[in-house]
């Protein structure tokens, strides 16, 4: 064996040489290519504009026009359309839906031939569309009358170039001009987000709205959820959503952030059909959601004026009428921004909060002779909607009133308004009442009935020193009827009864010495030191006819004086005419004995001793001065004729 030999080097591949036979399929091949590429090339793709056309037309029942048609193959094949419109719904004044300057489209070969519709993406310059909303026959333009089948295709990004989205409610009074601009996509963003800004009117508001959405295309995908963050303006109302709507074009349901303020919860109603009370400014921030027919405002928290609020809202649009379902808590509730559920303003002074009509309103209101509100309740307002309303008050900031906390509950059905139990705690005791308001006629007919229960009367005093030398625990009860569609007119139509009432208790002998001007005694106490004195009891017992209380029994009975009260108070014209007769029990140099006087009006009272009286005793002791100064005081002794009151009797155990 030759180890030194090299093995041979392999021999070459030679490809066999086509005969005759061969070169001529590879010429035929060849030329077909040619004849392919020469036919793509020079092709009017115009050719399926018609087809395409009536396609549309089968499947919307609208007219489809493309001006242009161009396509560039390749595995992802470019469908360029120029001058596209779109014809609107023949109920409309407008011819034409949406129309576009240039489209283009990609589109993915392969998944084509195997039934699968990809679009990764669509590029729109100039593109209008216009979003009409007419009546219940007519629902809105985007409603088609689809007339085929078939999956909605795989779509991937949408950038829009000056585009423009108008949306017209007629019936609602609402016109908006939107300009739509794809932003710069961010990391992980399949499709950029549209930039909107835009203004017109919303139920006619002056309205603008600006923000940003998630690329429409994800409209296609029914069960992704959409992101919008849009902030928008109707008049003085301001709202601020963010989140996400699931199946948008059907707007059925969706999950939001809300941010809503504004100047006064009243205006709310043409916005929304939502009937509200007229409220200071506010500003309430909470989770939106939709669910079919029920809208709900989640956990929401804020101020409305100067009250805190927080609670959870829900509107049903099923029904006949909107009902509104609500739960409210407040753990600080200042009292006057209950002002507008009885048609008054707020306060508006130092420290106050209360938007520019509402202090216009109070300047009048202080300006007039007037102090119970005369606006009247809108009828249709309380027609509009029902409600099932509970709102509870953890503490009342009253700084003129003893008010502890609230607890409502307020029902609105077809017109019939009852507040049932309206509670307030008050003094250390509480006030509960039931008020029902029929307006289902032209005429409001209202009914309250409220009992007083253990008001301490320390508590009522606003003196604090007086407070403290005073106890006793008030009762009462009160039973009335009225006709109007204000509170003053109500009150002024009034028919019932009113009785309040006290047992036994402390006062200060300063209040009683001052109510009978017993003016050595008053001086004692003021100089020295004031000193309780019993409470045998106290009452007083109205009838109400005609927005009139008249006087059925008075008085005031203590250890030391006995007060007998007769007059009347007119609801109807806010004017007070009582008379009270103090009859001291003990012997006083100087008292003067003279009844007092109880008149004015609601608005400006006078509390001052009976002239007349006064007047008489008066001018005899200055003429016994002329004779001697020592005999003019004999005029002034009391020998204390008063007799106790049979307090037993009016009021049994």
């Amino acid at each position: 064996m030759n180890t030194g030999s090299r093995p041979s080097p392999p021999r070459a591949r030679r490809w066999p040489v086509p005969g005759r036979r061969g070169r001529r399929w590879l010429a035929i091949t060849a030329l077909l290519l040619v004849l392919a590429v020469l036919l793509i090339v020079l092709f009017d793709w115009n050719w399926f504009r018609g087809p395409i056309e009536r396609t549309v037309q089968a499947r919307t029942g609208r007219e489809l026009h493309i001006g242009h048609l161009d396509v560039a193959l390749g595995r992802t094949t470019t469908v360029r359309a120029n001058r596209l419109t779109f014809a609107n719904a023949d109920w409309s004044k407008h011819p034409q839906m949406a129309s576009v300057a240039r489209a283009e489209l990609d589109i993915r070969l392969w998944p084509l031939l195997r039934g699968r519709v990809q679009i990764p993406e669509i590029r729109l310059n100039d593109p209008d569309l216009l979003l009409e909303s007419a009546t219940a026959q007519h629902p809105g333009n985007w409603v088609f009358d689809q007339r085929g089948g078939g999956s909605m295709p795989a779509l991937g990004r949408l950038l829009v170039h000056q585009g423009r989205l108008r949306f017209v409610d007629t019936a609602g009074r609402t016109d908006i001009d939107i300009s739509v601009n794809s932003l710069a996509a961010t990391q992980g963003d399949a499709a950029p987000p549209i930039n909107i800004a835009g203004k017109g009117r919303w139920k006619g508001y002056p309205f603008t709205l600006k923000g940003s959405t998630a690329s429409p295309l994800e409209l296609s995908q029914t069960e992704h959820p959409f992101r919008i963050d849009l902030r928008g303006n109707a008049g003085p109302t301001r709202t601020h959503i963010r989140g996400t709507l699931t199946h948008p074009f059907q707007f059925q349901t969706f999950d939001l952030q809300m941010l809503l303020t504004g100047n006064d919860m009243e205006d709310l109603y043409p916005l929304t059909g939502i009937a509200m009370p007229s409220t200071p400014p506010y500003r309430l921030d909470g989770r939106l959601s939709r669910n079919g027919d029920i809208w709900r405002y989640a956990d929401f928290t804020g101020r409305t004026g100067d009250s805190d609020l927080a609670g959870t809202a829900q509107i049903d649009v099923s029904g006949k009428r909107p009902k509104l379902n609500a739960d409210l808590r407040s753990r600080q509730l200042d009292f006057d921004d209950l002002a507008g559920f009885i048609g008054a303003p707020p306060k508006t002074g130092t420290g106050e909060t209360a938007n520019a009509e509402q202090k216009q309103q109070a300047a009048k209101l202080a300006a007039g002779h007037r102090l119970l509100p005369s606006t009247p309740y809108d009828l249709s307002k309380l027609r509009a909607m029902d409600a099932d309303v509970r709102w509870r008050a953890q503490r009342i900031h009253a700084p003129s009133l003893p008010l502890d906390d609230m607890d409502a509950h307020l029902t609105l059905v077809n017109g019939l308004l009852e507040l049932q139990p309206l509670n307030f705690g008050v003094a250390g005791g509480d006030i509960r009442s039931t008020i029902r308001m029929d307006a289902r006629n032209a005429i409001i007919r209202t009914q309250l009935k409220a009992s007083v229960r253990s008001l301490h009367l320390g508590q009522l005093l606003p003196d604090a020193k007086l407070a403290k030398q005073a106890s006793g625990a008030i009762a009462g009860e009160i039973d009335i009827t009225g006709k109007g569609n204000s509170v003053a007119a109500m009150l002024g139509t009034a028919d019932g009864n009113i009785a309040l009432g006290m047992g036994r208790g402390h006062v200060s002998n300063l209040i009683m010495e001052l109510a009978g001007l017993d003016v050595t005694e008053s001086l004692k106490y003021l100089i020295t030191r004031d000193r309780e004195i019993p409470l045998r009891c106290a009452f007083a017992d109205f009838g109400v006819r005609d927005g009139v209380m008249s006087t059925r029994s008075m008085a005031f009975d203590t250890s030391d004086t006995i007060i007998l009260g007769e007059g009347r108070i007119s609801l109807k014209d806010e004017s007070l005419d009582l008379l009270l007769r103090p009859r001291p029990k003990d012997r006083s140099i100087l008292s003067f004995r003279s009844p007092l006087r109880l008149g004015g009006s609601f608005k400006d009272p006078s509390f001052r001793p009976d002239l007349k009286a006064l007047g008489t005793r008066g001018a005899i002791a200055l003429a016994l001065a002329v004779i001697a100064p020592p005999a003019a005081l004999l005029a002034t002794i009391e020998t204390g004729p008063g007799q106790d009151s049979d307090c037993g009797g009016t009021y049994a155990r």
